[in-house]
């Protein structure tokens, strides 16, 4: 993906597969696609190697396995940020610190260790003397809302919130950092064919489907309204990671991908019109990733 206007695409840089080009192959395709900003799920070295010197600003992940030697061993967090974030300061452009992805979705019982395991990496940063450069947060996905239509409507739902949804929300407002969020338009319409239209889905065109360009802006503005429920109307939202599979279903094509990565570019133009309807929208431009 390349950048539209004055919007930077960042693009995910998942490590799972086969036959990987090398680090410094990735890297170099960011650099001539002019891809800006980067997503790296866990620490990895030799990309870490390979991105010294960019200028590509990286959001670094905590996976979720790791969550409970995080959460409860201050020394733990303290050790991670030297090695992956010390030693590669003065190199690399870190932006995020990204504690656990979708943890309720595939680590459910380690929910109850986001927030320790944040507050442990935060004072490692803070520590370390990065202050606001590097934002701590987690990755929270559309499953954990309902009541998502209207947007107006979304609620975090109620395991969410007992689960310690409502604490890492009060401690993102307490540090200013913004909630990540992964956004796919591809499951809402693959589970509710009969109600969204496929241009709706996967373009920006208007159709009066709650006066939204598409379904992506109207699913990032669920999670505003819902935030603002829980003592978040301060937060900005931050898309750390959106796709569409060219493969596997008859939805799933390489036609409808390109319309879709097509999308973001001008979703990010778009979006600060919706002041209206996006109550935070308008103070926020997001970075759109891209799996």
């Amino acid at each position: 993906m390349a950048t539209s206007g004055t919007q930077a695409i960042g693009v995910c840089y998942g490590m799972s597969g086969n036959n990987l080009p090398h680090p410094d192959e990735v890297i170099d395709l960011y650099k001539r696609n002019n891809i800006q900003k980067m997503r790296l799920y866990a620490p990895n070295e030799s990309v870490l190697e390979a991105l010294k010197d960019s200028s590509i600003e990286l959001m670094l992940g905590v996976p979720n396995h790791e969550l409970q030697v995080v959460a409860k061993d201050q020394n733990n967090a303290s050790k991670w940020v030297k090695r992956y974030i010390v030693r590669y300061k003065d190199s690399i452009k870190f932006k995020f610190v990204v504690v656990g992805n979708q943890v309720s979705r595939t680590h459910p019982n380690d929910f109850k260790y986001i927030l320790p395991a944040m507050r442990n990496m935060y004072i490692a940063v803070q520590t370390a003397g990065f202050h606001d450069q590097i934002k701590v947060s987690t990755a929270v996905y559309s499953g954990d809302l309902t009541d998502t239509y209207p947007p107006s409507s979304s609620i975090f739902k109620p395991q969410v919130l007992s689960a310690g949804m409502r604490e890492i929300i009060f401690f993102l407002v307490q540090t200013r950092a913004p909630l990540l969020a992964n956004v796919y338009p591809f499951f809402a319409y693959l589970h509710n064919q009969r109600d969204i239209k496929p241009e709706y889905a996967f373009t920006c065109q208007s159709v009066n489907q709650v006066d939204y360009q598409n379904l992506f802006d109207a699913m990032v503005d669920s999670f505003y309204y819902a935030l603002e429920k829980v003592g978040g109307r301060s937060l900005d939202v931050v898309v750390s990671e959106t796709g569409w599979p060219n493969s596997g279903d008859s939805i799933s094509t390489s036609e409808n991908a390109r319309k879709y990565y097509k999308k973001p570019h001008r979703t990010c133009e778009v979006w600060k019109r919706h002041s209206k309807k996006a109550s935070k929208a308008h103070r926020n431009i997001p970075i759109c990733n891209v799996r």
